[in-house]
């Protein structure tokens, strides 16, 4: 029977008067990269405190591989790796230096340190910079320093907080690749405000909001959760904004985009490009191309923010 990479089970934490989290359960069973999503204050940072057994809840038992982050402390910790918004980097050591400091915090015998610290340069690209100054290098190689300690010991889980954050498009394009390479063998909780990252990593998202467990699935359920709004239509002839508004289908505004090329506004009614399809007078419009224009992930974050709120 296979043990989950994770189990947090009714996890509950307060501080002092304030509950950041209310009764959230999850599991998590395979490799791959799982996008952790909230807002400002939504209790993020403390999940993920509590995953890394910087932070004990409050109520709830949490397991890592099946070692209980409480009662089996270092044994847990063992098997995580964990980068913080704010990497903790020895800006004075070597990148070959600061690896096996990381590796002599995990406890790892001298005699494993140089495979070690081989297999994270190898893989995190960082073998022309491995007798650098970590102070020297780009921000770009620093979020690579970043993410190879936290992978030196060869965790099972692997916990990114915003590791984006500040990098231009370049950089940020690399540590994406670096990191989707890495979740095709641990398994990596990745927290971010930063959709594209979402769309372009994750294979399922978890999203908390107010302390609680809010969505749990994976991308494209997350992506159908907001109601379609609108129809791209494109016709040799379009018809007017009268027109379509007196056809009374459930469209209540249009938009030209170009000659020919319309977005129209609808009531969330899936069955409107049909009946459309439908009618005599689109013979005459020359239909070349109609569908439904989906919701952006921004759209339907807020639309479950907005839920919850409610």
């Amino acid at each position: 029977m296979s043990v989950n990479v994770v189990e947090v089970d009714a996890v509950s934490h307060r501080y002092v008067k304030h509950w950041a989290l209310e009764d959230v359960s999850l599991r998590i069973a395979s490799k791959g990269v799982i996008g952790l999503l909230g807002s400002n204050g939504a209790g993020k940072s403390t999940l993920m405190n509590i995953l890394c057994g910087c932070t004990s809840q409050s109520q709830g038992q949490v397991t890592i591989a099946g070692m209980d982050v409480r009662q089996q402390p270092e044994a847990a910790r063992r098997l995580i790796g964990f980068l913080p918004q704010q990497a903790p980097l020895a800006l004075e050591l070597s990148v070959d230096e600061y690896f096996r400091y990381c590796a002599g915090l995990r406890r790892m015998s001298p005699d494993s340190m140089d495979d070690a610290v081989d297999y994270v340069v190898d893989r995190c690209g960082l073998k022309p910079m491995r007798s650098r100054l970590i102070g020297a290098l780009s921000g770009g190689y620093r979020q690579r320093v970043g993410i190879a300690q936290a992978l030196v010991h060869r965790p099972k889980l692997i916990v990114l907080d915003e590791p984006t954050v500040g990098l231009d498009p370049n950089q940020i394009l690399g540590v994406r690749s670096l990191i989707r390479d890495i979740g095709e063998e641990h398994t990596i909780l990745f927290s971010t405000h930063i959709m594209p990252e979402i769309e372009a990593l994750c294979r399922r998202v978890v999203m908390i909001e107010q302390g609680r467990l809010c969505f749990d699935g994976d991308l494209q359920e997350f992506r159908s959760f907001a109601p379609v709004q609108s129809v791209i239509l494109a016709c040799r002839k379009a018809p007017s904004s009268d027109e379509l508004l007196q056809l009374r289908i459930g469209i209540e505004a249009v938009n030209e985009l170009s000659p020919g090329r319309l977005r129209l506004k609808t009531n969330g009614d899936k069955g409107i490009t049909e009946r459309m399809l439908a009618l005599p007078a689109s013979a005459g419009w020359g239909v070349q191309e109609i569908y439904y224009e989906h919701a952006s992930l921004e759209d339907v974050f807020q639309a479950l923010a907005q839920k919850v709120a409610s």
